[in-house]
């Protein structure tokens, strides 16, 4: 995994636990020399990611609208900064530049990233590994509501596990390191799909 999309907040949250978890987040991808690719803002914990990745050395790529860069949100500090004309185009680069997936703390956008990211591996429409960086507790209620869908008989357990999650930076990144994808027949068939974890 050579390069990570980070979905997050473009509010820093009312916890500075949200913050220190992007740095925490920022460091670890450093160390193991891989690059950040995320929605290029300089707010929020958006901004905090970006800035801890380009003051450890490390490399930034941002994907940002115009019309966000027009309300002069977008980061001129980067190691790259593409602008684009709409959210879906934005969305789409993000997904081709990135190795893997990773949402941290954020409001209905980051949701709305996520969980398309989180559809299309379901789908079989890509094999990359996507994470939950569960900073301070922030998704234990998502967590809990997936498991209440799985048990509702709509989602599918193996489904489930493509959505990898834990509080420490360190180790979700080695999870997502060692993702080994599942072969998309196993995650429709009814037989398969509640042993494939």
């Amino acid at each position: 995994m050579k390069s990570l999309c980070v979905y997050c907040g473009s509010s820093p949250g009312s916890s500075r636990a949200y913050a220190v978890a992007a740095r925490e987040l920022a460091k670890a991808m450093v160390n193991d020399n891989i690059a950040l690719v995320y929605g290029g803002g300089k707010v929020g914990l958006m901004g905090v990611i970006a800035d801890e990745v380009m003051r450890l050395g490390g490399e930034a790529t941002g994907v940002i609208p115009q019309a966000l860069m027009d309300k002069e949100v977008g980061h001129r500090g980067l190691t790259r900064l593409h602008i684009v004309k709409d959210m879906h185009e934005r969305k789409a680069m993000m997904a081709e530049l990135s190795d893997g997936f990773l949402a941290m703390p954020g409001g209905i956008g980051t949701l709305e990233e996520l969980f398309e990211i989180f559809t299309w591996s379901q789908l079989g429409l890509h094999h990359k590994p996507i994470g939950l960086l569960n900073a301070a507790g922030f998704y234990d209620g998502l967590i809990a509501f997936l498991q209440h869908v799985v048990q509702e008989g709509f989602l599918r357990p193996a489904q489930a596990s493509l959505l990898m999650h834990d509080a420490t930076p360190d180790v979700l990144l080695e999870r997502m390191k060692t993702f080994m994808p599942i072969p998309y027949p196993a995650l429709l068939d009814p037989e398969t799909a509640g042993k494939v974890v």
